[in-house]
């Protein structure tokens, strides 16, 4: 008997468009039944707009007509349409289910259309394969193997350096994580290339083979992305398996990125220096607010996906103090990746340990919650979907993740120094509410 989810927080595999849709000008086109760009791409403040909002992809709105007799002819007719009328540098053809159960060879379709004078690559992305972040990893693999030519003589630019971190448009800081993470590289002298938001499109994934090596911030998401280009232009790679929050990690962050780099490490512990100065005389002026409250247990939990759930619970225990009850990830991590990912929870000062739960039903999640003593008031940290366990526990709640239905994220970040402090702010701009 299959198992019932409840408030899940993920999407199916075609929120790979997601990813698509994150690169400047380039436009998904979706082979699929009608209304999944506008259900994908809803729920929460997620800034859907841009150069092409969902509501105007191009699709195929597969009907009980292309079930019986087949959408291929549909679906050429509409890349052609997609072609001629709208403006892109890359057109990435998707599939949906219906698409994939009924066998169209949608490979063969857009495979007419490689000699164009426009891109147009391919990426099956059938929800019954896999989530959202899947999607991720196999829209980056079509952009690397049908737009890359691997044949083609790349040369090694010193010092350039392609960021891949999190899971575009889904995380509702991607924008800023991304800015922060540029800046960060770019202050150690190196030249940081993102293919995904402001500015950054065709040019960026044509410098792809010529960086010198891919950092990937992220636990998992992106590994078979990184290894993938290791493989096909041999780009080495450095993974940092978590998003650097706080002085504590940003400052090892920079660290590990300077040794790899081969940066001297006079220059990386100076900028290092600098910066924590400037972060400790903040935490200095309001060491009284974190220290001196009392209406917030020293009691912690984080609902999220294996980026933020790690990062932030290292922040809170490394930075802040704090003792962290068990965590909840949701993405459904693949299961290689688990044990690595628990290693880390293991691993914080003072001998802390975190428990760590790779769980996807909402239900179950919020069941434990309510059941734990968190002796006195804790600290929540999740999505909208945690706001009425946090009212039945009195929990300080802040929401961070996806779906996020009562915060605005432009292109704020918890990433860096700044981010740490930013984090602060968010959190105990709640916990003084109990003051009034």
């Amino acid at each position: 008997m299959p198992r019932i989810l409840d408030q899940a927080r993920y999407k199916c595999g075609l929120g790979g468009m997601q990813t698509v849709h994150a690169i400047t000008k380039a436009l998904p086109i979706l082979h699929s039944g009608p209304g999944c760009a506008d259900k994908l791409e809803g729920a929460g403040s997620a800034g859907t707009s841009g150069h092409f909002a969902p509501r105007i992809f191009p699709c195929t709105n597969i009907s009980e007509s292309e079930v019986v007799f087949g959408g291929e002819r549909k679906l050429r007719e509409t890349i052609e349409n997609a072609l001629r009328v709208i403006d892109a540098d890359l057109y990435v053809v998707l599939s949906g289910c219906s698409a994939e159960i009924i066998g169209d060879d949608i490979e063969a379709v857009v495979r007419e259309f490689r000699e164009g004078e426009k891109p147009v690559i391919y990426a099956s992305t059938a929800g019954f394969k896999g989530n959202n972040y899947l999607g991720y990893e196999w829209v980056l693999e079509a952009i690397f193997k049908q737009y890359l030519k691997k044949e083609a003589v790349y040369g090694v630019e010193t010092g350039l350096v392609n960021i891949f971190a999190g899971l575009p448009i889904h995380d509702p800081f991607w924008h800023g994580n991304y800015e922060v993470l540029s800046e960060l590289l770019k202050e150690l002298g190196l030249k940081p290339n993102i293919i995904f938001g402001f500015g950054n499109g065709i040019e960026n994934i044509k410098q792809l083979p010529k960086a010198e090596f891919n950092l990937l911030v992220s636990p998992w998401l992106g590994l078979s992305s990184v290894e993938l280009l290791k493989e096909l232009f041999g780009t080495p790679f450095l993974h940092y398996p978590n998003l650097p929050i706080g002085a504590y990690e940003t400052s090892k962050f920079l660290k590990t990125v300077g040794d790899f780099a081969g940066i001297d490490p006079k220059k990386t512990a100076a900028l290092i220096d600098e910066k924590e100065r400037k972060y400790y005389y903040y935490i200095e002026r309001y060491a009284d607010v974190f220290l001196e409250n009392r209406v917030m247990s020293k009691r912690f939990v984080v609902v999220s996906d294996a980026q933020y759930t790690l990062g932030i619970t290292r922040f809170l225990v490394n930075d802040v103090g704090l003792f962290p009850e068990k965590q909840y990830i949701t993405d459904d991590t693949p299961e290689p990746y688990k044990k690595n990912i628990e290693d880390l929870f293991q691993d914080l000062n003072y001998g802390i340990k975190a428990e760590v739960s790779f769980e996807t039903d909402g239900y179950q999640i919020q069941e434990e919650i309510k059941n734990t003593d968190y002796h006195g008031y804790p600290l929540l940290i999740g999505s909208s979907w945690e706001k009425k366990v946090a009212r039945e526990t009195e929990a300080h709640f802040l929401s961070i993740s996806w779906p996020l239905n009562e915060r605005l994220v432009i292109n704020s970040s918890y990433a860096g120094y700044e981010g740490g402090l930013k984090f602060l702010e968010d959190i105990y701009s709640v916990v003084l509410t109990r003051f009034n």
